[in-house]
């Protein structure tokens, strides 16, 4: 598709971040709409251990081995390879995953998956000339649903654009969220909550990074209004089990609606038969 049809925002990509927003009009297309039924708590466990993009040499895995280069990376923006690593692990049976190369008991196999995801997602954010492995440039969410759809590892994605949306699509599975992530975010308390300091907002832009929520953990909802404030989102992050909550944060619905021009939702599924 034309560049000139794609609504472009990119982020600074230090090695813990990397996600850039792509949104395409045709893609957007597949919302999947709120129909009003009743939004319940819900909870998605990916099967894989926590994965961590940062400390690679560290975790055994050699980048110029796999890849060919002439020195090893520590750290790669391969947040979107990871987030997506997280949702495949739920997605697909571990029989089936292990036939594509995903070690669901093996944190550095994993991560070696991740990895060659994001060179792939790369190779599909077709709006930006560089790739890995010859840049670590970043990657877009929606550019990994079309690297995992590539691969035959999903059959569809949809979007979502609203908070009930969202919460709707949490009832059926996890989901991909990009979103700017502030420097406050990096300190989350120990329960996982990135709004742990209550001036947040103003803190300042580190770039762009990609997660897997897999859990609508509280529904607030009062005379059939959502409350967002109080409905509470839990993700996957992948920088090691020593951050947050043992590796997840969690958010308010309200800091999702505060960010939401800068946040892209994707649902990758996996509903017929995988070929």
């Amino acid at each position: 598709m034309p560049t000139a049809d794609l609504t472009v925002r990119t982020y600074p990509t230090p090695a813990h971040l990397g996600r850039h927003q792509v949104l395409d009009p045709r893609s957007l297309a597949y919302r999947r709409h709120y129909d009003g039924h009743t939004l319940r708590a819900t909870e998605w466990e990916p099967r894989i251990p926590v994965l961590d993009q940062q400390n690679l040499v560290a975790q055994g895995i050699r980048t110029s081995q796999a890849y060919g280069l002439d020195t090893d990376v520590d750290a790669l923006s391969s947040c979107t390879g990871n987030a997506a690593t997280a949702l495949l692990s739920i997605l697909l049976a571990k029989t089936t995953a292990q036939a594509v190369g995903l070690d669901t008991e093996n944190a550095t196999t994993a991560e070696h998956f991740a990895i060659g995801l994001y060179a792939d997602a790369t190779a599909r954010d077709q709006w930006q000339n560089l790739t890995w492995p010859t840049d670590d440039c970043g990657s877009s969410g929606l550019g990994i649903a079309k690297a995992m759809h590539d691969r035959n590892l999903i059959d569809q994605y949809g979007h979502a654009t609203t908070a009930e949306e969202l919460c709707a699509l949490l009832q059926t599975g996890p989901v991909l969220m990009g979103m700017p992530w502030l420097s406050a975010f990096t300190q989350a308390g120990p329960d996982g909550f990135i709004e742990a300091d209550p001036n947040w907002a103003t803190s300042p832009l580190e770039g762009g990074h990609e997660v897997c929520v897999t859990a609508l953990e509280t529904v607030a909802i009062d005379n059939g209004t959502l409350l967002p404030a109080a409905t509470v989102l839990r993700f996957r992050n992948s920088w090691s089990a020593s951050w947050g909550d043992h590796g997840e944060g969690r958010l308010r619905l309200s800091t999702y609606l505060a960010l939401r021009d800068q946040i892209d939702i994707v649902q990758p599924r996996l509903d017929g038969a995988r070929p």
